[in-house]
């Protein structure tokens, strides 16, 4: 239970990152243009976040950079797909 008590900071951060991005999100729901750029900023916050989360703690390895990579790609075509329907 200690080991997943030194995440909680980590953790917080990220559910931080995705608040932020959600509440701007929706505050900006008239500017298509703008919520785009707040998708991407936090695809990318995500993929940064998860770098440095795995190299501090000494397992970050090209298949977790890959897959952080593609959840945000998914990520990112799934809210594009959302927002160019309406």
């Amino acid at each position: 239970m200690k080991k997943h008590a030194t995440h909680i900071p980590h953790y917080l951060s990220l559910i931080g990152i995705f608040a932020v991005g959600l509440i701007g999100f929706l505050l900006f729901s008239y500017d298509r243009t703008f919520q785009i750029a707040i998708t991407i900023a936090i695809a990318i916050s995500y993929v940064v976040w998860g770098l440095v989360h795995h190299h501090i703690h000494k397992d970050l390895h090209l298949s977790v950079i890959i897959e952080y990579v593609v959840v945000a790609a998914l990520g990112l075509v799934i809210v594009f797909s959302l927002v160019f329907s309406t």
